[in-house]
């Protein structure tokens, strides 16, 4: 029977009532940040401007403020949000018996947006938002210009330093805030202008009218953005960034004023993937929620209906709701009165009776246009039914590839493939190598029992400038499929990939990043959750060998070479340049690449989804005028080219 050696209450080891702690506001924000801004990274910390910016962008909303200024501090670890609104009121709160302004950035749950009339839609309804900045924040200052009077108050890590201080007469109203985030509290706290101009931007697309200025004391220069088309303009730019074309010329667009407000444009393009940016109150929602599902029903009814009426419908060939979906790009906005969020940080809107809403609001509007633009229409059908064709294509082809069953059975795997003995995916790595030469000294240097080799000849398919057939043809890349198991396209299921690690090893050279290059345009254009997933790495073998002495140094590329060149040296430094992997012994590949206690491996991620697209469509689609521009942009810079 088990006894307590620490059974008197409040001893070292107990567990009574003085064990619990009872933390209010300020202190529960500092302990658990990540219950209100996600987390201490790079997003949480850009959190705290959204949460203020979205205060401000609040008074736009309900016709107080017409204009926004941010800008950054010179160290870009500050930022103020300045907003020519109604100013924060000042007046001492009836319960607290504080002015109002103070008990906003300290009280949780103190707001303006409960009443529903304050404010008819806002982004933020929790009344926790400026608190939660205030209380990350080293220091914060909000200064108020209201009914004649400029008033101030300071807060050090969300405690009030001192009282609100009468500045003064002023012209106008307003608010400013200036933070800076606590160095103690996130991992970095320098805020990133390329990711605040991006929301600013964002926010000036969603309100028609509203000016934003972004000051950032490092640019030349303030920005100002103003879009009197709103999203109708903002759609029209992502289909341009992201380099694929539109199948219609025009774009569907709605603008319905009646409670709940929406706002909805939508073109299909040439993409392969469909693409909608969804935003409730103008906040951005990335995990979408029930308007996003009201869309994809209004989308699938009346594209339907549509077929249905005109007699499409092909025959033996069945459409599903992702051949509707697929290269559509949409930007949604809906204002609702009180939204009900999954969480503080807004990503996902869980209010139930929107998705009927949007969906009634959307669908017969979209099977009007429809009607009304046959032309149009009858190109969007065309895109839908080539997208089931290809998904059927894709369908019988991922039949053919199996993995390994719970008894370790191989099955239809390339006969090239040098597979390793474990069964278990989170172990197993494959190693896509360039060549039969180096694929065999590959083979003798790897370890059998969790390493794959997967050898490959020449250059693959440039997955950019071709089609899905194409791509399903080609050997190469078939070869690929089966051995990873996890399908293709529509049908890739994660859970089947038999590797957890993907090592693309490759020369060190200009052939061997092309062929890199190749490849991951195919990951990411028919696979892309292998790189979201960081699954997908590249290894990173020596390109010279120098030998010191008794010492030999593994060097991948010249500018380490010239850096090691440049130390002091006890001899003359013998240097060997590898032609290629092939030239290496297999106890040298493993020493320098295979070996997981002595590699380098990259991994690949996508940092911004957009700029990625846009850069893959433009080196290596089929317009060359971007490659060239950016050749002669950057010929300088290059030792060689390989063209």
């Amino acid at each position: 029977m088990a006894s307590s050696k620490n059974g008197n209450s409040g001893k070292k080891g107990s567990y009574d009532a003085s064990a619990i702690q009872v933390l209010e506001g300020v202190d529960h924000v500092r302990k658990r940040p990540g219950m209100y801004i996600g987390g201490v990274n790079k997003d949480g910390l850009h959190h705290l401007v959204w949460e203020i910016l979205d205060n401000a962008v609040d008074e736009v909303i309900n016709g107080h403020a017409s204009e926004i200024v941010v800008t950054l501090d010179e160290d870009h670890k500050g930022i103020t949000v300045t907003d020519n609104g109604r100013g924060i009121p000042v007046d001492l709160h009836p319960q607290l018996k504080i002015p109002a302004v103070i008990a906003v950035f300290t009280k949780l749950g103190a707001g303006g947006k409960f009443d529903g009339e304050s404010y008819k839609h806002s982004g933020g309804l929790h009344g926790v938002g400026a608190a939660v900045a205030n209380a990350l924040s080293e220091k914060l200052t909000a200064t108020v210009w209201r009914e004649g009077t400029r008033w101030q108050c300071s807060f050090v890590r969300g405690v009030p330093q001192g009282k609100l201080v009468k500045l003064g007469a002023a012209r106008g109203s307003g608010t400013t805030v200036h933070l800076r985030p606590d160095a103690s509290v996130f991992e970095k706290i320098t805020l990133d202008p390329a990711m605040l101009r991006e929301r600013l931007e964002a926010k000036s697309y969603l309100h028609k009218g509203l000016k934003i200025t972004f000051v950032d004391p490092k640019a030349p220069a303030p920005e100002h953005f103003h879009h009197a088309q709103g999203i109708v303009e903002y759609l029209g730019k992502l289909i341009q960034v992201r380099g694929k074309p539109a199948v219609h010329p025009g774009l569907f667009s709605l603008e319905r004023a009646d409670d709940p407000k929406i706002e909805v444009a939508l073109a299909w393009t040439e993409a392969t993937e469909d693409s909608v940016m969804s935003f409730v109150n103008g906040v951005p929602t990335p995990d979408g929620g029930t308007h996003e599902q009201g869309l994809r029903n209004a989308l699938n009814k009346a594209l339907r209906n549509y077929m249905t009426t005109h007699n499409l419908e092909p025959k033996g060939l069945t459409i599903a709701l992702e051949d509707i979906r697929e290269g559509m790009t949409g930007i949604l906005s809906t204002y609702v009165l009180e939204p009900q969020f999954q969480s503080q940080t807004k990503n996902r809107l869980n209010n139930p009776e929107v998705t009927t809403q949007v969906e009634g609001a959307i669908r017969p509007a979209l099977e009007l246009w429809l009607n009304e633009n046959r032309s149009r229409a009858e190109a969007i059908v065309a895109r839908v039914i080539a997208s089931a064709r290809a998904r059927a294509a894709s369908r019988a082809a991922s039949a053919k590839v199996s993995r390994k069953t719970a008894g370790g059975v191989r099955l239809n795997l390339p006969g090239k493939l040098a597979d390793c003995g474990s069964d278990d995916p989170r172990r197993s790595e494959l190693f896509i190598v360039e060549g039969d030469s180096a694929g065999g000294s590959a083979k003798m240097g790897r370890d059998r029992e969790h390493q794959a080799i997967l050898p490959l000849r020449g250059k693959v398919l440039n997955a950019e400038q071709a089609s899905l057939a194409k791509v399903l043809e080609n050997e190469e890349l078939g070869n690929v499929v089966k051995a990873l198991g996890c399908g293709i396209g529509k049908d890739f299921e994660l859970d089947r990939l038999r590797y957890h690690k993907i090592i693309l090893l490759m020369d060190a050279d200009s052939d061997g990043h092309h062929i890199a290059t190749l490849l991951l345009t195919f990951f990411y254009r028919y696979m892309p959750e292998l790189i979201r997933r960081g699954h997908v790495y590249l290894a990173q073998p020596p390109l010279y060998r120098v030998d010191i002495g008794k010492e030999s140094h593994w060097v991948s590329d010249d500018a380490a070479l010239s850096a090691l060149l440049a130390q002091p040296k006890r001899a003359k430094p013998e240097i060997q340049r590898f032609k290629g992997l092939g030239e290496m012994m297999p106890q040298q590949l493993k020493d320098t690449t295979l070996d997981p206690r002595k590699r380098q491996l990259l991994r690949v991620g996508i940092r911004d989804e957009l700029a990625t697209d846009r850069t893959i469509s433009e080196l290596m689609g089929k317009d060359t005028q971007a490659r060239y521009q950016f050749i002669m942009e950057r010929a300088a810079e290059a030792e060689a080219l390989d063209v």
